[in-house]
């Protein structure tokens, strides 16, 4: 039984962990923009 709550325990931080590092990506502005990135490789011209 002492398991159960171990593991719990472990999944709970490890959810938290998750969500502190979305909030962050959120907050860095990384989501920002994602219809450009898929253009730049149709539109890359090298001569």
């Amino acid at each position: 039984m002492k398991i159960i709550f171990l593991l719990i325990g472990i999944s709970l931080l490890l959810a938290l962990g998750f969500l502190a590092a979305f909030f962050w990506a959120m907050k860095s502005g990384q989501n920002d923009d994602l219809y450009t990135p898929s253009l730049r490789a149709l539109l890359d011209d090298e001569a």
